[in-house]
């Protein structure tokens, strides 16, 4: 459940799904709707920088542990202009399909990320106070990314080549919305380690979802990251691995996958934010040991991981997040709801990746 004390020091993550060295990387091989969606994002953001978040709705959505709306789908057209909420929304809770295959699609899979989240955890939308979801398609021109801005979702068309339509993708969707649920909870500040804690958390409930509704398992899941959105001329590519980081993708387009699976190649650089897309691999191998490898299951899993999550805090670091994971698998494991042997296996799977437990 939210703090009342966040009200003040509250984190907006503007979270964008495609890295940004992937994008850069695809302006140096002269795709020119990648400066375009670069340029086009740092504007964004600035905006959500600027964005008043004062007003009385706003501020009481982080104050009040009422509930705020009624968890209700507002999709909107962008008509492929760089604004938000553009004209009434063409199509909203309870509504029918329109003829807009994109605009059904998202309506959908947000659906499935809203029950998903209520059945398995309870949870009343992403704030857990029944906050309305606001989706925006068709958001500029090819804009290659998607983005969670702290309030609402936002969706690029790709130019179909590169990037096919972000909004098709049920990965993407419960990504971002996750950021919502991450920016809710833990509220991690996104930057460094805690960042890096972020976006390993979005991609944690991403392939969760993922499996949860199209009924896969640990074991036949593919666990990539992203290979939904790849156009033709990157088919059979992914932005991020689970199963092994740093083998997602490898081309002249895109460059070479720079997640590190391991500590001794932890990224300490200032790129990416100080890396948090990159070094998110090290958690994000984690989860899939312990998940698949070490045989607890996805479901069981995403419970430990769902209960960290309400325990960590906006600065939490890598070792920060193995104690209180740890904690989380022993306290579920007493109340029954994992089963016994789940602390050790969450154990060996840190410290198959160099980061101790103790």
């Amino acid at each position: 459940m939210r703090s009342l004390q966040r009200k003040h020091d509250h984190n907006f993550c503007f979270c964008s799904y495609v890295p940004p060295q992937v994008l850069e990387n695809l302006a140096r091989a002269g795709i020119k709707e990648a400066v375009l969606s670069i340029n086009q994002s740092k504007i964004s953001r600035e905006k959500r920088d600027l964005k008043d978040i004062k007003t009385d709705n706003f501020m009481m959505e982080f104050t009040s542990l009422e509930s705020v709306g009624k968890a209700s789908r507002y999709v909107y057209d962008s008509k492929n202009s760089w604004m938000q909420r553009v004209d009434k929304p063409v199509r909203k809770e309870g509504g029918k399909a329109i003829s807009d295959k994109t605009v059904n699609l998202v309506y959908d899979f947000v659906g499935d990320v809203r029950e998903y989240f209520k059945k398995i955890h309870g949870r009343k939308s992403i704030d857990d106070a029944n906050m309305d979801l606001i989706l925006n398609v068709h958001y500029g021109e090819k804009y290659q990314n998607a983005f969670w801005d702290g309030d609402e979702m936002t969706f690029g068309d790709g130019d179909g080549e590169i990037f096919v339509d972000f909004a098709k993708s049920l990965d993407v969707i419960a990504h971002e919305l996750t950021h919502g649920v991450v920016q809710w909870e833990a509220n991690l500040e996104y930057k460094g380690q805690p960042g890096a804690l972020n976006e390993h958390f979005a991609d944690v409930f991403g392939t969760v979802i993922t499996q949860w509704v199209e009924k896969q398992t640990a074991k036949n899941a593919d666990w990539l990251i992203g290979d939904e959105i790849m156009g033709p001329k990157l088919s059979g590519e992914a932005l991020r691995s689970m199963i092994e980081p740093g083998t997602a993708y490898d081309n002249d387009l895109m460059g070479k996958d720079p997640q590190p699976s391991h500590m001794k190649d932890y990224y300490s650089g200032p790129d990416d934010n100080y890396g948090v897309h990159i070094n998110s691999g090290i958690p994000n191998k984690v989860f899939y040991l312990v998940a698949n490898e070490m045989e607890i299951g996805t479901k069981d899993a995403s419970m430990i991981w769902y209960d960290a999550l309400k325990n960590l805090w906006p600065t939490a670091n890598f070792n920060d997040a193995v104690k209180v994971i740890v904690r989380s698998a022993q306290t579920l494991t007493e109340k029954k709801i994992v089963p016994k042997g789940s602390t050790q296996k969450v154990r060996a799977a840190f410290k198959e990746v160099g980061l101790p437990t103790t």
